[in-house]
């Protein structure tokens, strides 16, 4: 089984930033793929905000470019997202979600969740 971790949202005014942190643990072989998603409060569907593939290469979001920064520590089977001049309408849960190698097929894990809350 494969658990993912995530830490550092919570309540902030507009203009100001945050750190996300997503860490792995469990049974796997490596990791493809790492990124962050959100759900807006209201909504049903999760919206890609970040990823970032095994060797670096990222995608984003066009609502988040220019101000948020995924990065990726293999070794600690982290992921991040910082965050900056957060803006309301970015208020979401964030999740954190990965596609680890377990043998040689690939599953897909998400965390639990972390509330980034920006008011105006």
């Amino acid at each position: 089984q494969v658990q993912l971790v995530e830490s550092g949202g919570g309540l902030v005014q507009a203009g100001g930033s945050l750190r996300l942190s997503c860490a792995a643990s469990g049974s796997f072989s490596s990791i493809n793929v790492m990124g962050w998603y959100r759900q807006a409060p209201g909504t049903t569907q999760r919206e890609l905000v970040a990823h970032i593939t095994s060797g670096g290469s990222t995608n984003y979001a066009d609502s988040v470019k220019g101000r948020f920064t995924i990065s990726r520590d293999n070794a600690k089977n982290a992921v991040y997202l910082e965050m900056n001049s957060l803006k309301p309408e970015d208020t979401a849960v964030y999740y954190c979600k990965a596609l680890v190698i377990r043998v040689t097929l690939q599953y897909q894990y998400w965390g639990q969740g972390t509330q980034v809350t920006v008011s105006s």
